[in-house]
């Protein structure tokens, strides 16, 4: 107390708001309810109110969110979870909240007492809670019973039952680590489910990938649901290593994977509400099978990316050596003393590029068509993901469930504004290094408004490349670089780019990228389907490859879209944990019946 003045924490200023919100509402008072925000402000809802991932800005959207989800939601019983902070005009806290049918839990911004962003996302359905804590399953049933069954018959009966005598009501196209994940969160919901998977191992989506292959990522930012890797688990996983991890998670989480099976054809019958989905399974021996599934919700996890995008180039067909586009690069050994060209820029190129140099390629030409982000890993990790994502934060209390909110909590619309200083920085500290690279012809951007490498993964999923060392090999000409070039023609035995100038080649690698990822919609269930669903990934935000109007959210992701009981699950580790909550959360609520009006349902402006 100061003497004639009372001090507010900023925990009472916040719970003062919730309370005033929470007021507002139940009074049906929607415009007195907006009135509690800044006149600049976003509310992100992860599912609790819109049944959606949703993002709305300013007063007026608050007020039409509230005006059509209020009433059904019935939020109540706002707190404060434990002790809100204060530094530079912002007050944070962490809230909890429960809706008629869930508990939710959240983030506030307040910029002088009004609401700036607020963050509303689902923790559980409300009667229908994951089997946790003192929630958890016996395992047994003690007492004695001659038709007892043991875990693994009950397992091995199960799986014989599961898409033969019974139905799953989920299918997971897709076995990658998007699928097992949000496998897992489903199983814990007691949805039954499939993942149809056509390598025949979990983790064989990884083992097949090029040898040289590592996770770009930090360990701390791509941790599975449930269960974390140990705490001696290397910080960059090789690829073996993570496909093992998660043939071991498929198992001990036991999930219903279907692998050696591979769709080939998908249709909803708009009069039962359900998915016909024809698979072939392959068996051990070499004989196949055909089963046709029929799920009422059908899951895309074919991984951020969608069909290979591979250039149709006059003199493919004649060429003598070998052309392959980067998802089908194995090993670098068998091209020891050979010439070789990688088209592209990216992640993969310079991976490959390293790789082939290591195994001992006669020379190794690197075709750069456009300009690239490059960012250096130790200083990604210390200045982009050190606060969130580290030992550090971790000693600081911060757990890969709070990073994930926090960074959930950031709307888009504002995020490349967090983004820009961190960039800025990485070229203040790291600038002999890209000097380096500008000297060896390389043609580097920050993004087209300078946010870097996270919000051009987030707009486009493409354009940057982590650098763990193939940077290193142009500065010092020891991977050649052609830029800015492309292939214009390809002979037999070389390639002609399109200054006229000709290389020796005996292999080709295309590192071109991928299309949407509703090219997989198109291909398994039909053009009209994709069409229909539109563009999947970027945000709307009218930069390079990433076209207008703006969205707000990642477009078709983790959230319902124009084709009934269609979705689509994908993006990094760090996405695919955190959203397969969200994603799995919907699929329970409609298998157990409960009402989801979905507000503010994407609209499709983009079918490409």
């Amino acid at each position: 107390m100061i003497w004639g003045k009372s001090v507010t924490t900023p925990t009472e200023t916040v719970t003062s708001w919730l309370a005033n919100f929470d007021a507002a509402i139940r009074a049906a008072n929607y415009a007195g309810a907006a009135d509690l925000f800044a006149e600049e402000c976003y509310w992100r809802d992860l599912v609790t109110f819109t049944w959606n991932l949703k993002t709305v800005e300013h007063r007026a959207g608050v007020r039409e969110l509230l005006e059509s989800c209020a009433a059904t939601t019935a939020p109540t019983n706002w707190q404060v979870d434990g002790e809100a902070t204060e530094a530079d005009g912002v007050t944070e806290a962490w809230i909890t909240f429960e809706t008629a049918t869930a508990r939710g839990n959240g983030q506030i911004r307040l910029v002088d007492g009004m609401c700036w962003t607020l963050l509303t996302a689902m923790l559980e359905l409300k009667g229908h809670e994951e089997p946790r804590g003192t929630n958890r399953s016996m395992g047994v049933v003690h007492g004695a019973d001659p038709d007892r069954l043991t875990w693994q018959e009950q397992r091995a009966k199960d799986n014989a039952e599961l898409g033969y005598t019974t139905q799953p009501y989920c299918v997971i196209i897709g076995g990658g680590q998007g699928g097992i994940g949000l496998g897992a969160r489903l199983k814990q919901l007691g949805v039954p489910t499939i993942i149809v998977e056509k390598n025949p191992r979990a983790g064989d989506s990884w083992r097949n990938r090029y040898k040289s292959l590592c996770l770009h990522d930090p360990v701390w930012y791509d941790h599975l649901p449930y269960i974390k890797f140990p705490e001696n688990w290397p910080v960059f996983a090789p690829k073996d290593k993570l496909g093992d991890w998660l043939e071991s998670y498929t198992k001990v989480m036991e999930l219903n994977y279907w692998g050696s099976t591979e769709c080939v054809n998908a249709q909803f019958d708009e009069k039962a509400g359900t998915w016909k989905v024809d698979v072939v399974r392959t068996a051990d021996d070499g004989t196949t099978a055909e089963v046709t599934l029929e799920p009422t919700q059908l899951i895309l996890a074919t991984g951020m990316s969608g069909v290979p995008n591979v250039p149709e180039i006059p003199g493919a067909d004649q060429f003598e050596g070998d052309i392959h586009h980067s998802s089908k690069h194995r090993s670098s050994e068998e091209y020891a003393g050979k010439n070789c060209v990688v088209l592209g820029s990216n992640n993969s190129a310079h991976d490959i590029c390293a790789a082939l140099w290591e195994s001992g390629a006669a020379e190794v030409t690197m075709i750069q068509r456009s300009s690239t982000h490059i960012a250096r890993s130790q200083t990604l990790m210390k200045l982009a993901l050190g606060d969130l994502y580290s030992e550090e934060a971790l000693a600081n209390g911060v757990t890969t469930e709070m990073a994930d909110m926090i960074f959930a909590s950031l709307p888009y619309r504002i995020l490349h504004t967090f983004q820009i200083p961190v960039y800025q920085e990485m070229a203040r500290v790291d600038a002999d290094f890209y000097q380096a690279l500008d000297d060896a012809g390389f043609l580097l951007d920050w993004g087209d408004d300078g946010s870097g490498l996270f919000m051009k993964y987030l707009r486009r999923g493409s354009g940057y490349y982590i650098d763990v060392g193939a940077s290193q090999l142009i500065i010092d000409g020891k991977v050649k670089l052609r830029a800015p070039a492309n292939i214009a023609e390809i002979t037999a035995t070389s390639v002609i780019l399109d200054d006229g100038s000709e290389l020796p080649a005996d292999l080709i690698v295309l590192a071109t990228g991928y299309g949407s990822m509703n090219g997989w919609a198109a291909k398994l269930i039909s053009p009209e389907v994709a069409e229909k669903v539109g563009k999947v990934w970027g945000l709307g935000s009218d930069t390079t490859k990433d076209p207008g109007p703006w969205e707000g959210e990642q477009r078709n992701m983790w959230k319902p879209t124009q084709q009934e009981a269609l979705w689509f699950h994908g993006g990094n580790l760090h996405q695919s944990r955190h959203y397969s909550l969200y994603l799995a959360l919907q699929i329970k609520a409609r298998m157990e019946g409960l009402e989801t009006p979905v507000y503010g349902l994407q609209e499709v402006h983009h079918v490409g």
